[in-house]
């Protein structure tokens, strides 16, 4: 009988199952989209329930695909959109209120009174992150300050916090009948709560917040059992065994093991991620501090991270909200019916500007707009400006470690995309790398599960894994690089200092 491994990867706008051989090749796919809520401009939820309801279906799609059953299945992994926070009675199993998205900007008042005492970067040599609405934590905050009886109810213990990789795997092992409530280092990272050395919350940490230590979740390893799944379930006492948050996955479905290894993922967001080993470095450039992965019992491994915000979601944007195209492909023929972007350049600072900025005050500008300009330079103009974007991150990495980075291995939905593929390498000017198997971020949570009941037998068995399957090089003047990104810095300028009190 073949056995194989099934990652469940909760994301931001769908949820999928993915089931995978020895090989790390995928056998077969169930996946389902979920409602995006917005209830007021810079407002994003999402319905846990609904995710739950998908994540059961999608299962149910991929074994039925790949005509196999539980039996077959040696482990679960679990990947995640990170900072997405749910909160819910552990009584009941109901949310109290709908999931705030990473890309919510509402709790930007707690930020504001967070940073009066010691400012954004206040915990941030204990924690990695700055004060921003972008983590969990003050996420929390808003729930306990605006939903009736919150306080009073997680005060009681009655209230349970989690990312979404939480939520899935409480309900997975069986919700209110036992379910576990744990999340992993990666993830745990992700909240401002956590220390980076100890790996432990932060008691000091959660009183400034006001969050009830019993909401938390326990921090465990990224690759280990957790539990099993609950009898109710199609995959009935299978182990749970692998848990990390989507980037730090990709970073690990790349097999990026090493310190001076990078990924970059593109995605609704784009986040690229360069290993730093065991060793903490704490930037001075904008990027994040965060875990890249633990198995087991060994040592840490630490990451610098860049992220941005609005990348693939500018594309849904196009198609969504100004009917641009019909299609998310679409954007790559419409691009290329014009040679270059017309001198126009899209910031797409929908929620601020994440790395290496970190304004909140910032809201998405197209700029250099004249009579010239069609819908092909603001489709040319869109994908320029997720390769303008990840320039930046990787000059504050380079500047960060020291160490240049010569080739980029890149993953996510974007990377079909071989107008912005090439455009990447011209910019960066280094040659960006595609793997055989795109979908890195479910394959790095099958990885971490299988490797905690010896399906993988070590490292270097996913290593020989990695295949490559496309690379672009560099093909670009120099003094046009240069020229390009010039211009897409000044444009960044006219998206600064937008929001005021009265204006979101």
């Amino acid at each position: 009988m073949t056995d194989y491994i099934i990652a469940i990867d909760q994301g931001t706008t769908s949820t999928r199952a993915i089931v995978f051989d020895h090989s790390g090749s995928i056998v077969s796919t169930g996946q389902l989209e979920h409602d995006q809520i917005f209830p007021k401009a810079g407002w994003v939820e999402h319905d846990p329930k609904q995710i739950w309801d998908n994540t059961r279906e999608v299962i149910g799609q991929a074994l039925s695909k790949a005509n196999i059953t539980r039996h077959n299945v040696k482990a679960v992994g679990i990947t995640n959109q990170r900072e997405t926070a749910v909160v819910w009675d552990k009584n009941t199993g109901e949310p109290v209120y709908n999931a705030i998205v990473w890309q919510d900007t509402r709790t930007q008042g707690i930020v504001d009174r967070l940073s009066e005492d010691g400012g954004a970067e206040r915990f941030k040599d204990v924690v990695g992150l700055p004060l921003s609405t972008y983590f969990a934590g003050t996420k929390i905050v808003w729930i306990l300050e605006n939903v009736e009886g919150a306080r009073e109810r997680a005060e009681a213990g009655d209230l349970l916090f989690g990312t979404t990789d939480t939520w899935v795997l409480w309900n997975l092992t069986g919700g209110v009948d036992g379910g576990v409530h744990a999340t992993d280092v990666t993830n745990a990272s992700r909240t401002l709560f956590m220390d980076l050395e100890t790996l432990e919350w932060r008691d000091d940490i959660l009183d400034v917040f006001g969050v009830p230590k019993s909401m938390l979740p326990e921090i465990k390893s990224s690759s280990e059992i957790y539990g099993t799944v609950h009898t109710s379930s199609l995959l009935r006492e299978v182990p749970v065994a692998g848990i990390l948050g989507d980037q730090q996955a990709a970073t690990f479905g790349q097999a990026a093991f090493d310190a001076g290894e990078a990924k970059n993922t593109y995605g609704t967001g784009n986040f690229l991620i360069f290993n730093t080993g065991t060793e903490i470095v704490k930037s001075k450039n904008g990027l994040l501090t965060t875990l890249g992965y633990k198995l087991g019992d060994a040592e840490p491994h630490y990451a610098l991270e860049g992220s941005i915000a609005v990348t693939g979601s500018l594309v849904q944007w196009l198609r969504d909200n100004l009917g641009l195209i019909k299609s998310a492909p679409e954007i790559e023929e419409l691009a290329a019916t014009v040679e270059d972007n017309g001198g126009a350049y899209f910031v797409p600072a929908f929620s601020g500007l994440f790395a290496p900025y970190w304004r909140s005050d910032a809201r998405g500008a197209l700029v250099g707009l004249t009579r010239y300009v069609n819908k092909g330079h603001i489709a040319r103009a869109a994908l320029e400006a997720t390769a303008f974007q990840t320039k930046e991150v990787l000059d504050a990495v380079n500047a960060d470690s020291g160490v240049p980075l010569t080739e980029l291995k890149v993953d996510g939905g974007m990377i079909a995309n071989n107008l912005l593929m090439q455009f990447q390498a011209d910019i960066l000017d280094v040659p960006v790398v595609r793997p055989v198997v795109a979908e890195t971020t479910a394959l790095g949570a099958a990885y971490a599960a299988g490797l905690a009941v010896g399906y993988w037998a070590d490292l270097d068995e996913l290593r020989a894994n990695w295949q490559e399957d496309s690379r672009w090089t560099p093909d670009l003047d120099s003094a046009e690089r240069d020229r390009l990104y010039r211009n897409w810095k000044k444009a960044v300028t006219k998206t600064l200092d937008w929001v005021d009190d009265d204006v979101q």
